[in-house]
């Protein structure tokens, strides 16, 4: 559970000019751990200038693809990106976590319903790679679904796996809907220019569908953007357990509450918590004082090897469950509602605010 294996990379393929898609060697005796659902993603590991670093890619192949490949945009100051795509290439040997995280784990609850099979898609930039994942799988997968996707980007020659998304809308014209949404290139349809918003949304789904009639939406992309269509997709009908997304960024949130709780702590007197983390079937105790660091920051501080990756509550790779005590989170960009009201939490984001405190990450 949550290991790191060596992958070889076995092909980089350049999306566009500061994008790539890269594809791993998965040996034959670890395959079975790297079996993967549509939508989730890899917690990759490097070291950099003597630092190591994670970060979390979004897997970009269908299931029933014999392939495990993620997409990896370059960002302004981002070291691991700029490093994948400037200098990462074939034959380079990478740690990788096996798959995480459950932003498409309903779909196929979706798929085998006799219902209406519309699902709807939305994407920004880099937030296609998991929607590939999950568009390419349903359609592969149910030959009576129907996928409509939304996907905004600067231009044309920014959009990551463009001639994919093409190749897709030839084979399957009759199932799958492909709006391409640019914001610096004007298209022919005034509706198709500009950013996903809430407004465009609501325009863009009056024209194309009943919102009422989906099975489902998935969404992708920046924080703005995500939370804005999924408000609207909720205003206009469709039932908020029906609204899933995936924020591949999210503001400073996290970071401003945890610079509060360490400024608060800095002046008052806090109790200390007794903190026991279960991983691996091992268990380690210690002591936490309240408000100041979150249970994985303390755990691995001590050597616990408490898995993680984002450390902003928008993955799940430090997913545990509270099976003693009471924590808060400060953020939760991850986790559905039945998660947390079954007791998960994310350890990032995670402050003992009772004696005691019992945290499992194998459960």
């Amino acid at each position: 559970m949550n290991k790191f294996y060596p992958l070889t990379i076995s092909d980089i393929h350049r999306e566009t000019r500061d994008a790539i898609a890269i594809t791993f060697t998965v040996a034959d005796e670890i395959k079975h751990k790297f079996c993967y659902e549509q939508g989730q993603y890899l917690v990759i590991k490097k070291m950099i200038n003597g630092e190591e670093v994670r970060r979390s890619y979004s897997i970009c192949a269908s299931v029933n693809d014999d392939l495990l490949r993620v997409g990896i945009k370059q960002v302004p100051h981002g070291l691991f990106s700029n490093v994948a795509n400037t200098e990462f290439k074939v034959g380079d040997v990478l740690d990788v976590m096996t798959p995480q995280g459950q932003f498409g784990h309903s779909l196929t609850k979706g798929m085998d319903d006799s219902a209406n099979k519309h699902f709807l898609m939305v994407a920004a930039g880099s937030g296609i790679t998991p929607i590939l994942s999950l568009i390419k799988t349903c359609l592969e997968s149910d030959s009576t679904s129907q996928i409509t996707l939304m996907y905004g980007n600067r231009s044309t020659v920014t959009s990551m796996f463009r001639n994919e998304l093409e190749d897709l809308k030839n084979a399957y014209m009759d199932r799958f809907n492909l709006v391409f949404i640019f914001s610096r290139e004007s298209q022919d349809i005034e509706l198709y220019n500009g950013r996903i918003d809430a407004n465009k949304c609501e325009q863009l789904l009056n024209r194309l569908m009943q919102v009422t009639d989906l099975a489902g939406a998935y969404i992708c992309g920046p924080q703005d953007m995500t939370e804005q269509v999924s408000a609207s997709l909720i205003k206009q009908g469709l039932a908020q357990h029906k609204v899933h997304f995936e924020l591949f960024h999210s503001d400073a949130s996290a970071k401003e509450q945890r610079q509060f709780r360490q400024s608060n702590a800095a002046v008052e007197t806090m109790e200390a918590s007794d903190i026991t983390v279960i991983h691996d079937g091992r268990q380690m105790q210690f002591q936490l004082q309240q408000n100041t660091k979150s249970i994985l920051e303390a755990g691995n501080d001590i050597g616990a090897d408490l898995p993680f990756s984002c450390t902003a509550g928008v993955c799940s790779t430090c997913k545990a469950k509270v099976l003693e005590g009471e924590v808060e989170m400060d953020v939760n960009f991850a986790l559905e509602d039945y998660e947390v009201e079954a007791g998960y939490v994310l350890s990032c984001q995670c402050y003992p605010i009772t004696q005691t405190v019992v945290l499992s990450y194998d459960q």
